[in-house]
């Protein structure tokens, strides 16, 4: 199935079900930006909003981008305020943000349906003030290696979605690439039991003025 057409399927049902990875990352985006604050965030992946929530509570303004029709319909019934847009975009294609505007991107559980990681990396960096951040959040790829990742249930069955495997060298690379320091990285384990291997990587980036 397409992500594009799984994504519409899933925004009726995608608030209610039961999603460990999901509940998890927005725990790990919550502590890594604890105590931040920033005039304009840029959220890309937004779905139905269940992050932009509590993002918007961070900012002067937020814009949230997803190339669900049917995701951004959701987030639009639920979110109405005047600091708040969202926008229809294939995260891939020209993004209609200026240059230099955003001070924080937000990205979730969106770069594994995206092969080429350093494309994102170059639009965030291009997107981003000079200092402004980038939270990134995704599957661990421990957990991709085991045969994890991201799938669609429809009510009757689970179809795989098409994703891709990125290394954690690969997004500090893409980072290097595109003047954007580590501020941050963090694993995360179900239930907190680090004895087993870790659901989720989070990282901060910083735009330098190099």
């Amino acid at each position: 199935m397409s992500i594009e057409k799984a994504y519409n399927s899933w925004a009726e049902s995608y608030d209610d079900m039961l999603n460990k990875t999901r509940y998890l990352e927005e725990k790990a985006a919550r502590s890594m930006l604890k105590g931040t604050y920033f005039d304009t965030i840029l959220e890309l992946g937004c779905g139905t909003g269940k992050n932009t929530q509590w993002l918007v509570k961070k900012c002067d303004n937020l814009i949230g981008l997803d190339f669900s029709e049917e995701m951004i319909a959701k987030a639009k019934q639920k979110i109405q305020l005047n600091n708040v847009g969202f926008k229809q975009q294939d995260l891939k294609e020209v993004w209609d943000i200026p240059k230099s505007s955003i001070a924080l991107v937000s990205c979730s559980l969106v770069l594994e349906h995206i092969e080429d990681l350093n494309l994102i990396f170059k639009k965030v960096s291009a997107v981003l003030k000079n200092n402004g951040e980038f939270y990134l959040g995704e599957l661990h790829p421990f957990k991709q290696y085991s045969g994890s990742k991201a799938r669609f249930d429809n009510g009757s069955e689970i179809q795989d979605l098409e994703v891709y495997t990125h290394h954690i060298s690969d997004y500090l690379d893409a980072a290097k690439n595109n003047q954007l320091d580590l501020l941050d990285l963090k694993e995360w384990f179900d239930e907190d039991d680090r004895t087993n291997i870790p659901r989720l990587v989070s990282f901060r980036f910083k735009k330098n003025n190099k």
